[in-house]
């Protein structure tokens, strides 16, 4: 009797399977090779092209060309509108027919003036299922519309992904054409594909990847790709061998379809809202197919932001959301993270349930090794034993498809392989939850030790962005007060939401930090424009409203708006009568206006005096600031303490220039070798001299040359009754991949620096002692930065800037950056902002720099109008508390929501006092839902209120 050899190397057996389902090797005997059957052309083929994203309605009766496969089409962001005319041949019976359809471009099927399907290439989407079976019932002749994007799935970079995309791009039509698809062969395929991964996966060590080897040596051995009747045995081993399941202590992964699809990124805003079609619909005709699948689009989680603020639990908590997930901390550079399911505590002590998906994707295929590699890289093995596997192609659409489903489904319980079920986020959340004794808790920032170069990056987003929320806010605050003060005021809410929708697209991850292309910041600046005028508009209204005498006026009837809540004194500008700008010191109450009197004089006026060596000295009985010629600082005397601020031996107000040459992501990346390139800017255009020479104001002048291209033009000045010296910058920027600071080395020692984040701060090491302190060289901060020894400290606050470094004594602040990719660019022309340095005594709390980096950011208003007295809307008697925001309720006019929080870190109680006309108060969330369950307490004086460290707190006052 004959028996059939019993072989043992690895090694062919496992070659021998890969080759026998290859798409390269030997697809004229393989298994690969049969996956489609007989081809047939289309009846005809014609195009239209169009440079506009037109609806389907206008491309269909447009003139459409003949064209066939091979032709290119452009140029890039362009778009072709195919018209399909196709015949299904008699003979196929019975037989599954697909479109098979590839191109370099994005594509959307439409059908019966409906879009069907979405074609891309690289999304592996190439065909579309004409019929599963054809039936005679069914027409032959059909007339499909393909509307093809002329750009990838990742946009049109030229050479490489990332790079700046090629304006004259051509996408090639490569393939159009009927088929018959073998739906028995791709069942097979997939098959075999799980059982050779297993094997791979699993390696040598595992019995249970033997088993799979020669599961798979057996059915090539059962299989004769040229006779479909041998497929069945073949399958039922396989079968057999994925049947075997697991013990109950299996860990349990949640699978859900997922399609991460960036706003803008690698192409337009306009260009996001088609791969979102493409995408959705393609989702839809699998959920029709598949009715256990399920499909997540949710905004609970953030898969891919750089990083996330200690803030963020109690803003989600406020929200009503209790779970969080990422996978993006899985990039970090230096440190691997410790967790993958764990509490996160804010900077407030709020706690949400957070999970990191092991697999560290959010576009997973299903395949062996994201299984395996889930619980392999499950860091809370025995505290948690369930974990996410979201799978789809992602960042640029195009989500999950039908075999990454069959993959999923071959393997529900398998052993060896963790027990995969369709899932949802709150399934996988409660069972979390469920079983959520034994995890640890993660404190503070979630920092992403990677992309720190778009703190930076595209520096007219960051200034468009930081004034865009200030003006909004202004324009809110100057209304409800116009609404509260003046009949017939009319809250500007639609056109407010329309402004803030803009505002908040732009602060999409990969706008926002200047990792996207040319046309997106083209966008994304004139987004802001139109902010600026319209919301332009908006507070000349309200602030109209406010005072009378609309016009040209005499200078004692002009007014003006202070929408912060504490008292201000400070110097502005007046309008202009001639050429000279006029200055004037007011006083104006807490979110109030008053009058402008231009007779107000200071307690210590301002002197500017140049010395015989052409050192200039400043002094405004606050601060005494020496200068050299190039613009350094010598000197910082805080006069009241008789102390330096500025190093021995050092200059502040240094610029630097470093190469910045990242590894890779070129806008997004800064490394830390950029510190050793480090080359001050010293050479002089014009030295230093008097603008203005005191009274109100002092200021200097100087220029300096960054390169043979680039040019910093600074004023430096010092106000009256201010007790920070400010630099007011206009940089001429023409860089490759170069990166400028400003240093201030400073007279201070302290192991920590503080930062300003969202409704509140935190601190971060100024020493490198272990890897997590060093990979923080570059940091992110918003308005203001402190480094402080008891007794005495610096702050350096800014306009527009959001990327800071503070190593040991020196503090620098980032300006400029010039990435070529993947906009070329970048940051090149001219660039103004606004910095200043600010010496105190005691604890930064006390010394009030929270308030003065807001009076920096948050201008007083000046108008035309009549204010009869100062008057103040609201105020606080308890200098931690912030009164964040006044606005118009969302859900009834008569309303408004206050908004609160605590800045130092501390536990506190205040009043809130108004002189509007309050009816009545609750306390609400961040979603304006009014909680009834804390109590409101009213006093003569106002409302009281207790807040925690950091403790955010919403009211809404019901207007009389």
């Amino acid at each position: 009797m004959h028996h059939q050899p019993v072989l043992k190397n690895r090694r062919t057996l496992l070659e021998r399977a890969e080759k026998f389902i290859s798409d390269i090797y030997f697809t004229d005997c393989n298994l690969r090779g049969r996956l489609f059957g007989d081809t047939h052309p289309l009846e005809s083929i014609s195009v239209f092209l169009s440079e506009k994203r037109i609806p389907y309605s206008d491309a269909v009766q447009q003139s459409f060309q003949p064209c066939k496969v091979g032709d290119a089409f452009g140029p890039t962001w362009w778009t072709c509108w195919f018209k399909v005319v196709l015949k299904i041949p008699e003979a196929w019976r019975g037989k599954e027919v697909h479109l098979r359809w590839e191109s370099d471009g994005e594509g959307m099927v439409w059908r019966d003036q409906q879009p069907v399907q979405g074609l891309t290439k690289e999304g592996e989407k190439t065909s579309y299922v004409l019929t599963e079976c054809l039936k005679d019932s069914e027409p032959r002749g059909i007339t499909l519309y393909v509307e093809l994007a002329c750009n990838g799935l990742f946009g049109a970079g030229q050479g490489c992904m990332i790079a700046a995309p090629d304006p004259n791009g051509k996408f090639t039509l490569q393939k159009a054409e009927l088929v018959v698809f073998n739906r028995d062969v791709r069942e097979l395929l997939t098959d075999f594909e799980m059982l050779v991964d297993i094997v791979k996966m699993l390696g040598e060590g595992e019995q249970r990847g033997f088993q799979a080897l020669f599961t798979a040596n057996e059915m090539v051995n059962l299989c004769d790709p040229a006779d479909p009747s041998s497929f069945a045995a073949a399958r039922s081993l396989a079968h057999k061998f994925f049947a075997q399941k697991n013990g109950e202590s299996q860990h349990v992964v949640h699978a859900m379809g997922h399609c991460h699809t960036d706003s803008a990124w690698l192409w337009p805003y306009e260009e996001t809202i088609r791969k979102c079609a493409r995408s959705w619909v393609t989702v839809i005709r699998l959920m029709e197919k598949n009715p256990e699948f399920v499909f997540t689009c949710s905004q609970f989680w953030l898969p891919d932001t750089f990083g996330y603020s200690a803030q963020l639990p109690q803003i989600m908590k406020g929200c009503g959301i209790s779970r969080f997930l990422t996978q993006k901390l899985s990039w970090n550079l230096v440190n691997t993270f410790p967790h993958s399911t764990f509490f996160w505590e804010g900077i407030d002590g709020s706690l949400v349930l957070t999970h990191f998906p092991p697999g560290n994707s959010y576009g997973m295929n299903g395949k062996v090794e994201d299984l395996i590699n889930t619980v392999k890289n499950n860091k809370d093995k025995g505290r948690a034993n369930h974990s996410a596997v979201l799978f789809g192609f992602g960042d640029g659409g195009g989500g999950p498809t039908q075999l990454m489903l069959d993959r999923l489904q071959r393997v529900q319980d398998t052993d060896c392989l963790p027990k995969v079920q369709m899932s949802s986020p709150d399934v996988l959340f409660s069972q979390l939850e469920s079983d959520s004794s034994l995890l640890c808790t993660w404190v503070g920032e979630l920092f992403l030790e990677l992309h720190n170069g778009t703190y930076t990056t595209q520096a007219k987003i960051k200034l468009g962005n930081r004034q865009c929320e200030a003006l909004l806010h202004d324009i809110e605050v100057s209304s409800c007060l116009a609404l509260c003060k003046r009949d017939g005021f009319k809250y500007p809410a639609c056109k407010l939401q329309e402004l803030w929708r803009l505002l908040l697209l732009n602060q999409f991850h990969d706008v926002i930090p200047g990792s996207c292309i040319e046309m997106v910041v083209e966008d994304a600046l004139q987004y802001y424009d139109e902010i600026r005028t319209a919301g332009s508009r908006l507070l000349f209204a309200a602030c109209e409203s406010l005072g009378s005498a609309p016009g040209k006026v005499a200078g004692s009837n002009i007014a003006v708006l202070n929408t912060l809540p504490w008292e201000r004194t400070e110097v502005i500008s007046l309008p202009a009568e001639d050429t000279q700008t006029r200055l004037a010191l007011v006083k104006v109450p807490s979110v109030g206006v008053a009058q402008v009197t231009e007779t107000a004089k200071p307690k210590d006026s301002v002197s500017v005096t140049m010395m015989v060596d052409g050192t200039i000295i400043m002094e405004n009985g606050l601060l005494k600031a020496t200068i050299d010629q190039t613009g350094r600082l010598m000197s910082l005397l805080l006069l009241q303490a008789d102390r330096e601020t500025i190093s021995e031996g050092y200059l502040g107000n240094q610029f630097a220039l470093f190469d910045d040459v990242p590894l890779y992501w070129d806008a997004w990346d800064v490394m830390d070798y950029h510190l050793q390139t480090r080359k001050p800017a010293v050479e002089v255009i014009e030295p230093a001299k008097v603008v203005r020479s005191g009274g109100l104001q002092g200021s200097i002048s100087f220029s300096l040359r960054i390169s043979g291209k680039s040019t910093i033009k600074q004023e430096i000045l010092l106000d009256a009754c201010c007790p920070y010296i400010k630099f007011n910058t206009q940089v001429d920027w023409e860089e490759s991949h170069k990166f400028l600071k400003v240093e201030f080395p400073v007279q201070v020692r302290s192991p920590n620096a503080t930062y300003e984040i969202q409704f509140g701060h935190l601190q971060r090491p100024t020493h490198r002692n272990t890897s997590w302190d060093w990979a923080r060289f570059e940091v992110w901060g918003h308005k203001w930065a402190d480094l402080s020894e008891h007794g005495f400290g610096v702050a350096l606050l800014n306009d527009s800037k959001y990327g800071y470094s503070i190593h040991e004594n020196i503090m620098t602040l980032s300006l400029l950056r010039a990435p070529k990719a993947p906009d070329a660019n970048a940051d090149m022309g001219s660039h103004n902002f606004t910095y200043a340095l600010m010496p105190h005594t005691g604890l930064f709390q006390d010394a009030s720099v929270i308030q003065y980096a807001y009076n920096l950011n948050f201008p007083l208003h000046v108008f035309h109008g009549v204010i009869a007295e100062p008057w103040s809307a609201f105020s606080v008697n308890c200098p931690a508390v912030i009164l964040e925001t006044i606005k118009q309720a969302e859900s009834r006019e008569n309303a408004l929501l206050i908004r609160l929080y605590e800045s130092h870190g501390s536990s506190v109680t205040t009043t809130l006092s108004t002189s509007l006309p309050i009816q009545e108060a609750w306390h609400c969330d961040l979603l304006e839902r009014p909680d009834s369950s804390i109590p409101m307490s009213k006093t003569s004086s106002g409302i009281s209120l207790t807040f925690k460290p950091f403790q955010i707190r919403s009211l809404l006052l019901i207007i009389q």
